[in-house]
């Protein structure tokens, strides 16, 4: 078994209602997607294929490579099943791993039991084998196995990311709610940007947004930030094909002349932060940062960017009617100082959203954590055109 040159099905995870641009992604690295279901995308690869996947996908949550799939009806059946399998050509010795499940089965009303039975498994196997058992524990810094139960049907595959790929790893310093990095690059998948107009980014926080738009725009991938994965921890890993990947992301860097992207917040903090975690990213200076109000914002004229915005969605009362004067003023921001550009506004609360006073063109759903949001498209027109207010009802 060298599951590093051997194909077999790969399943790659993300966040709800980002799969039609992780699908764009995987495509666009020259492999088929064969499947896609809520949560992900199937293809057949290899293991060295996941390193390829892994480095340079944004929207992906975790590169999985199956192993195995087998009926289980309860958890001595997998400890019994997977006591069987060849771990010792999968984890070296001594070796360190770690286990991770979506179980769905009535026999077990705790992940941590299912988990349990598997480590068993392995540990099992191994003293069997070597004569010694590895290290175990639940830090994501060797190899990770990870199991998915639902009813009886069983799948073990192995998890060649380890940590979430949709925390891109320059965000050192993150704010108060921070939008995920790998959903923050959904949304501006989801945009018209061309990526070289002018990006503006008011209410920045943490400055995801506009990293991550000069990130896509010169084509710095999350596997220029990150240097350890799971696949690093697997036997027969070799590490020329990573290094050789790894030179591949910074060949492909791209300059962008004239590219301008803008980032303000009200907050002299965020603004430090947001600086500090583009420096870490290597955009720094790629983007110019301001302390205002948003509507202070210096939008560049006569030009056809851009303008993205992720207000607050307000969770108290006093928020909510704070909040509702502040989606009105962004509705005039957007009239008064945006014209000839493509407005977004990205929030989790309709209700304000209807205080922005504009017709929105598209609504694209998405999810942020586990609140409904939507990323609202406003086409702004400059010149004489009339612009009415519209109270929306839907």
């Amino acid at each position: 078994m060298n599951v590093f040159k051997e194909k077999a099905p790969i399943i790659i995870t993300c966040h709800k209602r980002i799969v039609p641009y992780l699908s764009k992604e995987v495509e666009a690295l020259g492999f088929v997607v064969e499947d896609s279901f809520v949560t992900g995308v199937r293809l057949n690869g290899t293991v060295n294929d996941c390193i390829k996947l892994n480095l340079n996908l944004r929207c992906a949550s975790q590169v999985l490579y199956s192993l195995q799939s087998f009926i289980a009806k309860d958890a001595d059946s997998i400890h019994q099943h997977l006591k069987s399998f060849p771990w010792e050509k999968i984890i070296p010795n001594p070796g360190y791993f770690s286990i991770t499940s979506n179980v769905q089965n009535e026999t077990i009303n705790n992940n941590l039991f299912a988990n349990l039975r598997v480590k068993d498994a392995i540990v099992d196997r191994m003293r069997e084998v070597r004569g010694n058992r590895p290290s175990t524990g639940a830090e994501l810094i060797g190899a990770v196995i990870h199991l998915f139960w639902k009813n009886d049907e069983a799948e073990v595959f192995i998890d060649t990311s380890g940590d979430s790929l949709a925390r891109h790893g320059y965000r050192k310093i993150p704010g108060l709610a921070p939008m995920l990095e790998g959903l923050a690059a959904a949304t501006i998948y989801a945009t018209n940007w061309d990526r070289t107009s002018p990006f503006v980014n008011p209410m920045c926080g943490s400055g995801t947004l506009a990293i991550e738009a000069a990130l896509i725009a010169t084509n710095r991938t999350p596997g220029l930030f990150r240097t350890n994965y799971a696949f690093m921890h697997i036997e027969g890993y070799d590490k020329m094909v990573y290094e050789k990947e790894r030179k591949r992301l910074d060949d492909q860097i791209k300059t962008v002349p004239n590219l301008k992207i803008f980032a303000t917040d009200l907050s002299n903090k965020a603004i430090e932060n947001a600086k500090k975690n583009a420096t870490t990213a290597g955009v720094e200076d790629l983007i110019h940062f301001a302390v205002c109000d948003f509507a202070a914002t210096q939008v560049p004229q006569n030009k056809q960017g851009v303008m993205m915005v992720n207000p607050e969605y307000g969770e108290r009362l006093g928020d909510l009617q704070e909040l509702e004067e502040t989606y009105s003023r962004i509705g005039d921001f957007m009239k008064q100082q945006c014209g000839g550009y493509l407005g977004y506004v990205f929030t989790g609360n309709l209700d304000l959203a209807k205080k922005i006073g504009l017709k929105a063109k598209r609504r694209i759903e998405f999810y942020n954590s586990t609140i409904d949001c939507r990323l609202l498209e406003y086409e702004l027109y400059a010149g004489t055109r009339r612009t009415e207010k519209i109270i929306e009802t839907t």
